[in-house]
């Protein structure tokens, strides 16, 4: 069956390919949620720097958001309803002053995840 025909198939085909490979992925995701790897990633995140995206939040401002949010965030994540916010698109100039590139910038959350 062609998955792309959404009139004979409204899920595209999701449920039936997910539900082959649902324990693998619980187990993945569970690992990758450990407190070490979070907080692996938030240390990556804080040193490479950055500026806010969409949302504003600066790297200062994370770790109260990550306080209050995170099992909310956590939980989004397990079950699968977490979406990354949009990218803010900046342009930055190319080396050897030869025009600019275009740079997507995520939000402080989807740099950690």
């Amino acid at each position: 069956m062609n998955n792309s025909n959404s009139s004979m198939n409204p899920d595209g085909g999701d449920g039936v390919w997910r539900a082959g490979i649902k324990p693998a992925l619980d187990n993945l995701i569970t690992r990758i949620l450990e407190r070490s790897n979070v907080q692996q990633a938030w240390s990556r995140v804080k040193s490479n720097r950055g500026a806010p995206s969409s949302d504003g939040m600066s790297l200062e401002d994370f770790p109260d958001y990550a306080r209050e949010h995170w099992s909310e965030i956590r939980q989004s994540l397990m079950d699968g309803s977490y979406h990354p916010r949009p990218v803010r698109r900046v342009t930055i100039p190319k080396l050897h002053g030869k025009g600019e590139r275009k740079l997507g910038v995520p939000c402080v959350i989807d740099r950690v995840i």
